[in-house]
């Protein structure tokens, strides 16, 4: 295989791959579902997110606050202490729940949402994400609003209690349904595509007059 092939070859592969590079980049989310935050706690330092799409949700607390984040049962889950510290409540059945992006998982017997909280450090690093089932879609069907999968569609509001330094709070967002990427093919690799095709058609055929003459072939590339 000559130099000029083997790079139009090589160019061709990188334009079919594009698309399906982007469409792998969301990580543990669905390519469905886009959940966006649309409010955090008004407190210094306080902030919230959204990680790979609607796969978990995100609490930084860089400011002198502590933020408790409440579970599926009004029960302290979890918090974030001034100077960073993170800890979980082993009690609160949500610290099991989240486990599984879907819930699938034997909460034990040690959790009870009523119990006094038994708290764990987990780290200093000031955040903490979980999968947090009230900002994603928890089943395979399509949502009912869904009637046009070309469409983005609103599925739901969404909120999260938690409470900082003991004043009743919540982060509050929107879950949407969007169109699958990759479902068509984008006009400009198409288009990119379709001229290294063309553009390694009429080398061949110019490099195969000029041997077909006995004249010289010069590389292109």
């Amino acid at each position: 295989m000559s130099h000029s092939t083997r790079g139009l070859t090589a160019l061709a592969l990188i334009a079919l791959a594009w698309p399906a590079t982007d469409a792998l980049a969301h990580g543990g989310g669905s390519q469905n579902y886009l959940s966006t935050v649309r409010s955090a706690p008004p407190a210094p330092g306080v902030s919230a997110t959204v990680q790979d799409r609607d796969d978990r949700l995100e609490v930084r607390n860089r400011g002198r606050s502590t933020v408790t984040v409440y579970g599926y049962n009004r029960e302290p889950y979890a918090r974030i202490q001034p100077g960073g510290r993170v800890q979980v409540n082993q009690r609160s059945p949500a610290l099991y729940l989240n486990e599984d992006r879907y819930a699938d998982v034997d909460v034990p017997g040690r959790a009870n949402a009523k119990a006094a909280p038994v708290w764990k450090t987990l780290n200093h690093s000031g955040r903490f994400d979980w999968h947090d089932h009230r900002i994603h879609w928890m089943v395979k069907d399509r949502p009912g609003k869904v009637t046009d999968p070309d469409r983005r569609t609103k599925v739901f509001d969404w909120e999260v209690p938690v409470r900082v330094d003991g004043r009743r709070a919540a982060v509050d967002g929107d879950l949407f349904w969007v169109p699958q990427p990759g479902r068509s093919f984008p006009l400009a690799a198409g288009i990119g595509l379709a001229a290294l095709v063309v553009a390694g058609a009429v080398l061949v055929i110019v490099v195969r007059r000029r041997r077909a003459r006995g004249g010289p072939v010069e590389e292109a590339w």
